[in-house]
């Protein structure tokens, strides 16, 4: 699993790992067994306080994301992500609800915000599928 941390950011670094760990998650790109970088690796890569890390992966640990097993560091628990579409939509919500606030803000046209957001997703690799939204098989 890579990390994406913006130390400039208003949301606290523990949070961000918080956040993208419950994201993988919950798309099924992380999987029960998925190792993470221990604690030590995290902190070097992002240069970040270990203590950064590792509280963001017990608070991971606390919920039942992640597991600590002997040898092995951090994985992912054995936790089937449920109810399709609603809860990953439901963790995207509180990051748009912020972008909207800001566009209102800066007096940002409706228009001008969505043009900005499909960029920003098209950058990620994110596209339509031209037969609308579907489930991924679980």
């Amino acid at each position: 699993m890579r990390f994406s941390i913006q130390a400039s950011s208003a949301e606290p670094i523990y949070r961000q790992i918080v956040e993208q760990v419950r994201r993988h998650v919950a798309s099924g790109q992380s999987k029960a067994g998925d190792e993470l970088p221990s604690v030590r690796a995290l902190a070097q890569e992002h240069a970040i306080n270990p203590m950064t890390v590792s509280k963001a992966y017990s608070l991971l640990e606390a919920e039942g994301l992640l597991e600590r097993r002997r040898g092995m560091g951090m994985v992912i628990a054995d936790v089937r992500p449920r109810g399709g579409r609603a809860p990953r939509l439901a963790l995207l919500e509180p990051a748009l609800r912020a972008a909207a606030l800001q566009a209102a803000q800066l007096d940002l046209s409706a228009t001008e915000a969505q043009t900005l957001f499909a960029r920003c997703l098209r950058e990620h690799g994110v596209t339509d599928d031209p037969t609308g939204p579907q489930e991924r098989p679980e």
